[in-house]
């Protein structure tokens, strides 16, 4: 600090009398040598290619190396309160050379003014700032800085100016409170890019987003013929958050087995976002963004839907990807319940790989130029085949036993007899340790189950790994709606006799056609909401799916959404699946919260993609296992309606609960 960095030149915006508005305040606060002053100059830089930006160094306030918080109180009072109010702000620079008050300046109220300094965004400055930027740094490299840009003018004082900023953090840590947290260095890029998250910037960033947003999608076609496992392997298996949205059953054929979907939050466009109870934390490079609010608000932020399909009938052009957890049904009328894991996960892909298994090729998409086909091209012909894995033998546990569940369902029942629900649908939870490869085992529950919208997630230490036959809702980037609720179900028997009895029996079900009835005129409400009039349409009515274990009903909604609607809150209308709430929903959600006393975390959500183009695809969370660190759940349930008998529910659980369990060499706990 033995020399002051000049002051910004004056640019024309506010006059000293006032201002017709005030400027976009942006704090960089950290301690000394985290890289502030370099990051602030460089952002300011940024900034200046669209609007008129205005740098403040608190250094150049700070009465002497004893003077820290009285230089905070300078800047306070003749810096950020007339900045704050549109005005320019007139103060007396410290003159480090002689130890005293220097000559008068002006920071000019410009359009942004980034503020700088140790004690930039303590607690009375924040009222008056529109987003605050805490940069972090280890000890021993913030003190090589700093002693390298001041030389051995700074040296003497270090010790008493930490000291003094270990005194101000104290009694005040901005960093618990900042829009941004950086592990310096970063790249100012990607601060930028940061920044453009917060919705209280949304309009100042403007031309960057929609620069982003016009980003064009590069893809590059790849002969596979090969394992899709071992494809994701090969490119993802080592990434730290990976999604692999997983047509294991494409020798079906048909529009819904024949692409899968892989893609990690690598490369220079890649995030991973996290929401729990209000808030989404963003991650990427260095650099955490908190953005409070909802998160199907956080959605619709993120996800403007504007920019063009891409080559090849693809369903994905990059985009977000991941899970919506149950529990999201906070937001959508039912009650707050706090799961372990968080409320939703999703990663921002710049980079994925489409498998097309009809044509036999792996698209290469990419954002950046950065050699992403040939990466993908080396992969698809030298991958290996991966290992599947079972678990150790180990006992499962069940939440509700035979009787407690029974119990339960009389509780239903009685609801349903007071008129306060029409369909029930119950859940309970299996466990078990494990500390089995996440991959591993979903490689052989895809190999033991095959389904359309099987799934592999792994953010960290969570694992979701799905075998769900179950379309919650795909949506065009047209605009086309499909919904494909199922609602009964039968155990297939390896006897081709037998099997043939129980795919007829469920075929011909009353009990069950009426599930399936109340829950297709349940979708048909949800999506006559943001649907144009009379396009809502039951194009397939309780047709009956075989996979590998078991036979499902199923039926097809159809609608097209009005012109305008925002598609985040139509995915919104639509959550959770009624086929795992009931009807009428709503109230439905709140007489389970009582029955099941506890959450059901991932499980009964969604997983899918919300792609650049405005498409999006999601699955329904069963068939589902997950694990948080080891330990394993899997959840399971049915319908109760006025008929049901209560062992006959019993039987249906333990059948859906059969797949995943038998392919994992585990056994239903005894009753």
């Amino acid at each position: 600090m033995s020399e002051a960095i000049p002051a910004e030149p004056a640019v024309s915006g506010a006059s000293g009398g006032g201002a017709a508005r005030r400027p976009v305040i942006i704090a960089v606060d950290g301690r000394s040598g985290s890289g502030k002053t370099s990051l602030a100059l460089e952002l300011a830089s940024l900034l200046r290619e669209h609007r008129k930006v205005s740098v403040f160094h608190l250094e150049d306030v700070y009465p002497g190396w004893n003077g820290l918080s009285a230089g905070v109180d300078r800047y306070l009072q003749t810096v950020l309160n007339p900045l704050h109010r549109g005005v320019d702000a007139q103060w007396t620079s410290w003159d480090w050379s002689a130890h005293f008050d220097g000559e008068a300046r002006q920071t000019t109220a410009s359009d942004v003014v980034i503020v700088e300094g140790v004690g930039a965004a303590q607690a009375p400055a924040r009222p008056m700032l529109d987003a605050v930027i805490w940069v972090e740094a280890a000890e021993a490299l913030r003190k090589e800085r700093a002693l390298a840009r001041d030389g051995e003018t700074y040296a003497p004082y270090w010790d008493l100016w930490a000291a003094q900023e270990a005194e101000l953090l104290a009694a005040d840590h901005p960093a618990e409170h900042a829009d941004l947290r950086l592990d310096s260095p970063v790249l100012p890029s990607d601060v930028l890019q940061a920044l453009g998250l917060l919705p209280q910037l949304k309009n100042l960033l403007a031309p960057e987003l929609q620069r982003e947003h016009a980003r064009a999608t590069l893809a590059a076609p790849v002969p596979f013929t090969g394992d899709p496992a071992g494809l994701f392997e090969a490119l993802f298996g080592h990434s730290e958050n990976a999604v692999w949205l997983d047509s294991s059953d494409a020798q079906q054929r048909g529009e819904r087995s024949r692409f899968s979907i892989m893609a990690d939050d690598g490369g220079d466009f890649g995030q991973i976002a996290w929401h729990r109870d209000g808030m989404t934390r963003h991650s990427f490079r260095g650099i955490t963004v908190e953005v409070p609010g909802p998160f199907f608000r956080w959605l619709d932020a993120q996800w403007p839907g504007t920019s063009a399909p891409i080559a090849g009938g693809l369903p994905f052009s990059l985009g977000w990807i991941g899970y919506l957890g149950y529990e999201l049904k906070r937001e959508t009328g039912g009650s707050r319940q706090s799961p372990d894991t968080p409320d939703a996960g999703l990663l921002h892909a710049g980079r994925a790989v489409v498998v097309d298994h009809q044509e036999q090729l792996a698209w290469a998409l990419s954002l950046a130029d950065d050699g992403w086909p040939e990466t993908v091209t080396r992969a698809a012909a030298k991958h290996a085949p991966g290992t599947a894995a079972r678990p150790d033998p180990t006992t499962v546990s069940v939440r509700d036993d035979r009787s407690a569940y029974k119990t339960k369902i009389g509780l239903a029942q009685a609801q349903i007899f007071e008129g306060n629900s029409y369909e029930i649908c119950l859940t309970t939870c299996l466990a078990f340790r494990t500390d089995a490869d996440p991959l591993g085992l979903y490689r052989t529950l895809r190999q033991a189950n095959p389904a359309p919208f099987a799934a592999f997630l792994a953010f960290g230490g969570l694992s979701i790994l799905s075998t769900s036959p179950e379309r919650l809702l795909r949506m065009s980037p047209g605009g086309a709606l499909t919904a494909e609720p199922i609602k009964g179900t039968r155990r297939r028997d390896p006897d081709p006799g037998k099997d043939a009895e129980l795919r007829s029996e469920l075929a011909a079900s009353v009990k069950d056609r009426a599930e399936n009835l109340m829950i297709v005129d349940l979708m048909r409400n949800d999506l006559s909401h943001f649907a144009l009039p009379g396009s809502v349409r039951v194009s397939r009515l309780c047709a009956i799916e075989s996979y590998a274990t078991v036979h499902q009903m199923v039926s097809t909604v159809e609608a097209r959404l009005r012109p305008g609607t925002s598609r985040s809150e139509a995915i919104a209308a639509a959550f959770p699946a009624g086929s795992m709430t009931g009807a009428p929903k709503i109230s439905t959600m709140r007489i389970l919260d009582q029955l099941e006393a506890a959450p059901r975390g991932a499980y009964s959500g969604a997983i899918g993609y919300f792609s650049r183009d405005g498409g999006s695809d999601l699955s329904v969370l069963i068939r589902t296992l997950v694990l948080d660190h080891g330990q394993a759940t899997l959840g399971v349930g049915g319908a109760i309606t006025a008929d049901s008998a209560p062992e006959e529910e019993w039987q249906e659980v333990r059948a859906k609960a059969f797949g995943v369990l038998d392919a994992l060499g585990l056994a239903f706990p005894d009753d």
